[in-house]
C-alpha cells in the first residue's frame, strides 16, 4: 500500500506535486487556526522533543553541517532586511543582553545572601 503511494508520487509532475503540497500546506493552517491553545501548547512540545532528539542523534558532521546552513540563513536575511527591521533586530538583542546580565546580578546577589546567612550561621 505504501509503496504504491510512492509510485504514484514519482510519477507526478512537478505541477501536481506543487499542487498537492499547497494543498496540505492549506489545511495543516486551516488545522492550527482552530486549535486551542492547549493543543498548541501540546503540538509545539511534541515538536521540540522530536527537535531535540534528532540533534541527540546527529553526529558532529550533520551538527556543523545544521549549523553552517543556520549562519547562512541568517545571513542572507540580514543581507535583506531594512533599516528599521535591522534597527529593531539590533534593538531586541540589546534589551536581551541587559536582562542576561541583570539576571547574572540577581544570581550573585542571590549567593551572597547565601554565602553571608551560611557564615552567620557557623558564628552563632
Amino acid at each position: 500500500m505504501a509503496q504504491r503511494g510512492q509510485d504514484k508520487r514519482a510519477e507526478e509532475a512537478e505541477e501536481q506535486r506543487n499542487s498537492r503540497l499547497s494543498d496540505m500546506a492549506q489545511r495543516g493552517q486551516e488545522r492550527r487556526a482552530e486549535e486551542t491553545e492547549e493543543q498548541r501548547n501540546r503540538r509545539l512540545a511534541v515538536m521540540g522533543q522530536r527537535s531535540q532528539q534528532r540533534r541527540a542523534e546527529e553526529t558532529e558532521e550533520q551538527r556543523n553541517s545544521r549549523l553552517a546552513k543556520m549562519a547562512q540563513r541568517a545571513q542572507e536575511r540580514r543581507a535583506e532586511e531594512t533599516d528599521e527591521q535591522r534597527n529593531s533586530r539590533l534593538s531586541a538583542m540589546l534589551q536581551h543582553a541587559r536582562e542576561r546580565r541583570l539576571n547574572v546580578i540577581k544570581g550573585q546577589n542571590h549567593h551572597q545572601i547565601q554565602s553571608f546567612y551560611a557564615a552567620r550561621t557557623v558564628l552563632n
